[in-house]
C-alpha cells in the first residue's frame, strides 16, 4: 500500500529504496473488536497527511511518478519485474500502480479476509489475466456451466486457437460428476478449476465444497492446481468463497462493488502468492484499473452493504410476487430453493451464501415473442445488460448476453428463449411490482 506524498518535506529513503513518507496505518480494531468490512470502507489505507489533510483520497492523475534516489527506482524495479517477490515497495508508474488502486485494492481484500487483491479494468480483463497468467499451451482448464458467455469465449476460441484444452461439468453437479471430470481432466495437466456461482443466466449454484474436496482427492500427492470462481453475483455480502475452499475470487466491479451503472472494473482476491503470480502478467499487459475509476469504486464501497441490503430485500417482495402469477412458468431466486423440488441446491445455499442477492431468471409462459412483450412494456426498470446498479434492469439472455453461444449448449444449460434475467435495484418495491404487473398484462 502506497498512497503519495503531494506535499511536505519528506526525509530521502535509506538505500533499501523504501519510500520515506510511507501511509500511516489505518485500525481494523477498537479494543479487541474486529472492526466490520463497512466500516473499514471510509478510511483504510489512506493517510490524510500524506495528501494535505484531505479527508478522502484526491484523485491521482498522473503517468508516472518521482523516485526519492536511484536505489529505489532500481528497488522498485526488481519488484515490478519480478526480479524480487511483493512487487514494487512504492509508487512507479501507471500502468503498474498508483494511489487510487492500491487504496481500493486493500479495501476490496478487507471484505473476504484475503491476504491481497488486484484491480482491473473490467471483469473480463480480471479473467483474461488471470487465465494467461495460469495455462499454457496443451493444458486443461475445468470449468463449471454455464459461464458468463465472454468468458465461454474466451477459454473455448480465443485461448483454444494456442493449444489449451477444456472440459466443463453443470453448475449443480454433485461430488460423483465433479469427480469423474476431474479425474478425466487429470489425465493431461490442469492448470486451473473456473468456477461461477451462481451461474449466469440460470442461478444455479456450484457446490464449491465438494469441488474443492473432489481436487484435493484426485490431485494428492501432485500440484493442485487452484480453484478461481467468480463471485459477481452474490459477492462480497452473500457468498464469501474463499471460505469454502476457492483459492482465487473475481468479481466484475462493474456491478454491485460499483453498483450505479457508471464505470467498468474488475478485480481478483486470494493469496499473496497467486496475486503475485497475476500482477506480473498485468503489469506486463496493462490490465490495471484506471486512476479515476478506482476512485469512483472507493466512494462506491462505502455504501456497497447499503445498497445491497436494500436490493436484497426488493428482491424478497418482487419475487414473491411473481412466482405466483398466471403468466410466469417458474421463478429462477435462491431464496426459494428451501423447500423446493432441488434439495441439493437448498443444500449448497445453505453451507455457501448468507443471502439470495437481487438478480433472478424469470421464465415466462411462451418463448421468445412473450419475452420480448414483457421486456418492451416495462417502464420503470430498464432494458438493459449488466446487474447489480441502483437502478432495475432486465435482459433477454438467448438474443443478447448468450447470443454468441451455440443453441445445442444454450438449451443443454437452460437459457432457453422464455427467459427473463433481472436485477432489482433500490427503488420502492411496491413501485417495481406495479410495473411488472402492467409489462405482464402486456404479455
Amino acid at each position: 500500500m502506497a498512497t503519495g506524498p503531494v506535499s511536505g518535506d519528506e526525509t530521502e529513503a535509506d538505500m533499501t529504496g523504501v519510500d520515506a513518507a510511507a501511509p500511516a496505518s489505518t485500525p481494523t480494531t477498537v479494543g479487541k473488536r474486529k472492526l466490520k468490512a463497512s466500516t473499514l470502507m471510509m478510511g483504510h489505507g489512506f493517510d490524510p497527511a500524506l495528501s494535505e489533510g484531505s479527508l478522502k483520497p484526491p484523485i491521482f492523475l498522473t503517468s508516472t511518478f518521482v523516485f526519492p534516489n536511484a536505489a529505489a527506482g532500481k528497488r522498485h524495479f526488481e519488484g515490478v519485474t519480478g526480479k524480487r517477490p511483493g512487487g514494487a515497495e512504492g509508487l512507479v508508474y501507471s500502468r503498474f500502480n498508483g494511489p487510487n488502486q492500491e487504496i481500493l485494492e486493500d479495501r476490496l481484500a478487507i471484505w473476504e479476509e484475503a491476504e491481497d487483491a488486484l484491480a482491473f479494468s473490467s471483469g473480463m480483463s480480471a479473467i483474461a489475466t488471470l487465465f494467461l497468467s495460469m495455462v499454457k499451451p496443451g493444458d486443461t482448464i475445468v470449468h463449471s456451466g454455464p459461464l458468463y458467455a465472454a468468458t465461454e469465449t474466451l477459454i473455448a476460441r480465443i485461448l483454444g486457437r494456442f493449444g489449451v484444452h477444456w472440459l466443463d461439468f453443470p453448475a449443480g453437479a454433485t461430488r460423483a460428476e465433479i469427480d469423474a471430470v476431474l479425474a478425466k481432466a487429470a489425465t493431461g495437466n490442469v492448470a486451473l478449476i473456473y468456477l461461477e456461482s451462481p451461474a449466469n443466466p440460470t442461478n444455479a449454484l456450484v457446490d464449491v465444497e465438494a469441488v474443492a474436496a473432489s481436487r484435493d482427492a484426485i490431485f494428492a500427492g501432485k500440484e493442485k492446481p487452484p480453484i478461481a470462481i467468480d463471485n459477481t453475483f452474490l459477492g462480497p455480502l452473500w457468498a464469501q468463497p474463499l471460505k469454502q475452499g476457492a483459492d482465487i475470487v473475481v468479481y466484475s466491479l462493474t456491478k454491485y462493488a460499483g453498483g450505479h451503472s457508471d464505470l467498468v472494473a474488475g478485480s481478483v482476491v486470494g493469496s499473496k502468492a497467486h496475486i503475485n503470480t497475476l500482477r506480473l502478467m498485468r503489469n506486463t499487459i496493462g490490465t490495471i484499473t484506471d486512476p479515476h475509476t478506482a476512485w469512483m469504486l472507493l466512494r462506491s464501497l462505502e455504501t456497497l452493504e447499503l445498497r445491497m441490503s436494500r436490493a436484497g430485500e426488493n428482491a424478497v417482495k418482487v419475487c414473491e410476487y411473481l412466482r405466483t402469477h398466471p403468466k410466469v412458468e417458474k421463478v429462477g431466486y435462491l431464496g426459494f430453493l428451501e423447500g423446493g423440488d432441488d434439495p441439493r441446491q437448498a443444500d449448497i445455499y445453505r453451507r455457501h451464501c448468507t443471502g439470495a442477492g437481487s438478480t433472478f431468471s424469470l421464465y415466462l409462459k411462451g418463448g421468445e415473442k412473450e419475452a420480448f412483450a414483457f421486456l418492451d412494456a416495462l417502464e420503470i426498470a430498464k432494458l438493459a445488460v449488466s446487474l447489480g446498479g441502483t437502478e432495475t434492469l432486465a435482459s433477454h439472455p438467448a438474443g443478447m448476453t448468450h447470443l454468441s453461444v451455440a443453441d445445442a449448449r444454450k438449451q443443454a444449460l437452460g437459457i432457453t428463449d422464455n427467459l427473463v434475467r433481472i436485477s432489482i435495484g433500490v427503488e420502492d418495491a411496491d413501485d417495481l411490482i406495479a410495473d411488472f404487473a402492467q409489462a405482464l398484462d402486456a404479455v
